[in-house]
């Protein structure tokens, strides 16, 4: 893959001319972690589908608020930051789907609130994807804002079905390209036509740079 043509195109089409070091170093470590010896069940059997990567850089793109690295929900730079602009919100009745503020510290002090490339959110979830990557994430779930462990979160959790049941496999497939359901992904499908425009414009970059001829070598 020509990633001078990835980043030049997406530097045009997907942030207004100019990529700072921080969104290069970010897009470089998922279309790594895309190009590494994988064990998906999909990987297993086919390239890695383009689709797949797209909207993947895609819901990084809009997660991040287009950073493309590792943030804490409301982009606060620390949680007790998050915590208080929560607070404030759910008391304005501006997050009328949550029912029990789960970004409220714990007896252990610990808050289930949104970090990552993907924003892993409850405890529940942060215990769910401990398991599948194998990172302990209940015992630090600020170790979801390294950089390394945000990638292997974003794909193992779309991969899978992790976070709402849906994976990519269910919204690309064979005869099923679906831009705007792919965000039952994550999150319903809000902004869904918006994140939608961004994988197409990551998956214009990745097939003319080549991409869709990439295979990904599974280790036996």
């Amino acid at each position: 893959m020509d990633r001078a043509m990835v980043f030049d195109r997406i530097r045009r089409t997907l942030f207004a001319g100019r990529l700072t070091s921080g969104q290069v170093a970010g897009i470089g470590a998922i279309l790594d972690r895309a190009e590494r010896a994988g064990t998906s069940a999909q990987a297993r059997v086919a390239p890695y589908d383009p689709r797949w990567l797209a909207y993947l850089l895609a819901t990084a793109h809009h997660e991040t608020g287009q950073k493309m690295q590792p943030v804490r929900e409301t982009l606060a730079m620390s949680d007790g930051q998050a915590i208080a602009r929560l607070d404030r919100a759910f008391a304005r009745g501006h997050l009328p789907s949550v029912r029990m503020p789960y970004w409220r510290r714990d007896a252990e002090g610990k808050s289930w609130l949104g970090r990552g490339l993907v924003q892993l959110t409850h405890r529940r979830n942060y215990e769910n994807l401990s398991g599948l990557i194998g990172i302990d994430l209940l015992g630090d779930p600020d170790r979801a804002m390294d950089g390394a462990t945000a990638v292997e979160i974003l794909f193992v959790g779309m991969e899978t079905g992790a976070f709402t049941g849906v994976s990519l496999a269910d919204v690309f497939g064979t005869g099923r390209t679906d831009w705007v359901g792919a965000r039952k992904i994550i999150n319903g499908r809000d902004r869904a036509v918006e994140i939608a425009a961004y994988g197409r414009a990551y998956h214009a970059a990745l097939d003319a740079a080549g991409f869709s001829s990439i295979r990904r070598i599974v280790l036996s």
